[in-house]
């Protein structure tokens, strides 16, 4: 048994990076625990996109964190929505250059989120633990006893579950999450960016892609480098496109040929749209934080950009509970940061399931309402935006495309 901690945070990805800084700075004694040992690669797809709000809470939970985001991300000043090949849509933001104040979003890969996160973490003092896969959790009314596979254990008043989609804290504490799964496949591909001849800095979606047969495909660049998603079709055979061989063949048809060459990842998902059943157990020990406590389509990017303030409220919960004068305050402490962003996860699944129902190709009714926008754009601008707001989750139906037509 090591020495107790007010706070363990289980999991040291972006999110438990957070909680751990977060902790630091409030005073908090507090270790971060990891399975995997110090820089040791992560599988899957990866976040490359942090919103303005994510940065704000980063800079104040850490001066100078958010700035040094934003300075080594890239900002995209156009985006563009193609429909069948045509565009409806294109909005040209301008490049903003303004040291003092924090951009709309930066992009740039996870493992650079990663970094600026650990640095930091560095820099305050935050403890870490290496290599230690946490299989059980012993839950009381003053604490919890984790036991780690290595034969370690470890005891903190409070635990911060940041350890991923098949989080052991959610399954210690009792909690599961609830929610379907989608039907439709994606492929996700990350290339490597020509940065002798780079593409212009735009992001750009295509409903029905004439190129692929109709499916969807959105690119969206970060910091040297593309992020290329690909929408299949229901009877798809999904490893002729998502196998090495197939992502080269398909590529040339909607990019560069050279590109074909510069392929980092490919992955495929159906994506799981769940929230947990609680962010906190019964005796009000634990929180749960990003995917411990939500899976969601990335649509908007809502994955790692609500995971950041899980953590940040899950701390503030966690200092009043601290502070709190007896049991009932400090359970109400806890219960209050729980609410608060179990809400807001509900939200974020709503809707990422609003733009997966958006942009899917099987939908008869969807279909006809894009197909009816896309005609009548240069009558109704409008209908571009709502069209370019579908892969995030438009905020307002088309009026235009009432009963009338």
């Amino acid at each position: 048994m090591t020495k107790p901690y007010d706070v363990i945070v289980v999991g040291a990805g972006p999110v438990g990076l957070t909680a751990g800084l977060a902790l630091k700075q409030k005073g908090i004694s507090c270790a971060i625990i990891e399975a995997e040992e110090k820089d040791a690669p992560r599988p899957g797809s990866r976040a490359i996109y942090l919103h303005h709000a994510t940065l704000k809470l980063l800079e104040e939970t850490y001066p100078g964190l958010g700035f040094s985001l934003a300075n080594d991300g890239v900002i995209w000043p156009v985006k563009r929505t193609f429909y069948k090949g045509r565009e409806v849509y294109v909005r040209n933001y301008g490049v903003t250059n303004n040291p003092n104040q924090l951009p709309h979003f930066t992009s740039l890969h996870q493992h650079l989120i990663e970094m600026h996160l650990y640095n930091a973490c560095v820099k305050a003092g935050v403890e870490f633990i290496w290599g230690q896969p946490i299989e059980k959790m012993e839950i009381t009314d003053d604490g919890v006893k984790l036991s780690a596979t290595t034969g370690n254990a470890f005891e903190a008043k409070y635990v911060i579950g940041c350890d991923g989609a098949r989080s052991v804290v959610r399954s210690e504490a009792g909690l599961k999450l609830e929610g379907p799964r989608t039907k439709d496949t994606f492929l996700v591909i990350d290339l490597e960016e020509d940065m002798d001849n780079p593409l212009p800095l735009e992001r750009v979606f295509h409903y029905h892609h004439p190129a692929m047969g109709g499916r969807n495909v959105m690119f969206v660049p970060f910091k040297e480098g593309w992020r290329v998603d690909l929408q299949l079709l229901e009877n798809d055979d999904v490893d002729e496109y998502a196998s090495l061989d197939g992502v080269k063949s398909w590529i040339p048809k909607v990019m560069d040929a050279k590109y074909a060459d510069r392929i980092t990842w490919v992955s495929s998902y159906r994506f799981h749209q769940v929230v947990s059943n609680a962010f906190t157990d019964d005796k009000r020990r634990i929180l749960l934080a990003g995917e411990a406590a939500h899976l969601f389509a990335p649509f908007g990017a809502r994955g790692l950009n609500s995971g950041v303030p899980d953590a940040i409220i899950a701390v503030r919960g966690i200092k009043k509970a601290l502070q709190a004068p007896n049991e009932e305050k400090r359970r109400e402490a806890i219960e209050e940061a729980a609410t608060e962003r179990r809400i807001a996860a509900k939200w974020n699944r709503d809707a990422s399931t609003t733009a997966l129902h958006h942009i899917q190709g099987d939908s008869p009714e969807m279909n006809m309402k894009r197909e009816l926008a896309a005609s009548l754009v240069s009558i109704v601008p409008r209908l571009g935006r709502w069209l370019d707001e579908g892969p995030y989750g438009p905020k307002f139906g088309p009026p235009e495309l009432t009963t009338k037509y």
